[in-house]
């Protein structure tokens, strides 16, 4: 008659933690298998772009569009060159809102517009009183972006006549350029997409701390 091998208590209490533990270990990876599975690549909808970033583009947006808007307004005989090539600037930035995440479409007003009288025509510079001496800080206080334009390193404002020099600088990272205003828009200092990537921080559409001079 054959006898059968019993287990004793200590090596059955040992078999049943070494079980206990596969299991765990199994729950473990599957739950980690779960959380990975949902924050992977494309497993959920495209988080919201960077503030600072969406905020440079819609206020180029709203640069743009005011130009746009002056221009029709108060037409001359390149109204209409100008208003086709800030149209596709337009649809430029749209596309990079929509690249980085942001609203596309979404533009922001002009600084104060709710308390400011009505803007000039874009067409034509705003005249100061006391026109800015060479070497001369202006526009104190005003954000920097980009017109979405492309060509050299050039300027448009709406402050400054056409052949005026500018010396941007980034405060946040001391890069500077130095550019010709070559045409007008919405702000003090736009700069054209080659004049931006000389003083931009990476993955930034917007300078927050500038100091804008005028140095000719």
């Amino acid at each position: 008659m054959s006898r059968r091998r019993t287990l004793g208590t200590k090596k059955k209490l040992a078999l049943l933690a070494g079980a206990a533990a596969v299991a765990g270990g199994g729950a473990f990876v599957a739950a980690n298998a779960s959380n990975a599975a949902q924050t992977a690549p494309g497993a959920q909808t495209k988080a919201a772009g960077d503030s600072t970033v969406c905020q440079g583009l819609a206020t180029a947006l709203g640069n743009n569009l005011r130009f746009i808007d002056g221009q029709r307004a108060d037409p001359d005989a390149q109204s209409e060159a100008r208003i086709a090539n800030r149209e596709a600037v337009v649809a430029e930035i749209e596309r990079k809102q929509e690249a980085s995440g942001c609203t596309a479409g979404e533009s922001a007003p002009a600084p104060g517009s709710a308390a400011s009288p009505q803007s000039p025509p874009a067409s034509q510079p705003a005249q100061t009183s006391q026109p800015a001496q060479a070497g001369e800080q202006v526009c104190t206080g005003s954000t920097v972006t980009l017109s979405g334009e492309g060509g050299a390193p050039a300027a448009s404002s709406n402050q400054f006549p056409l052949g005026t020099t500018l010396r941007v600088t980034n405060l946040d990272n001391d890069k500077s350029t130095t550019v010709t205003v070559d045409s007008v828009s919405g702000s003090c200092a736009l700069l054209n997409d080659a004049a931006f990537e000389e003083v931009r921080e990476d993955g930034k559409f917007l300078i927050r701390r500038a100091l804008i001079e005028k140095v000719g």
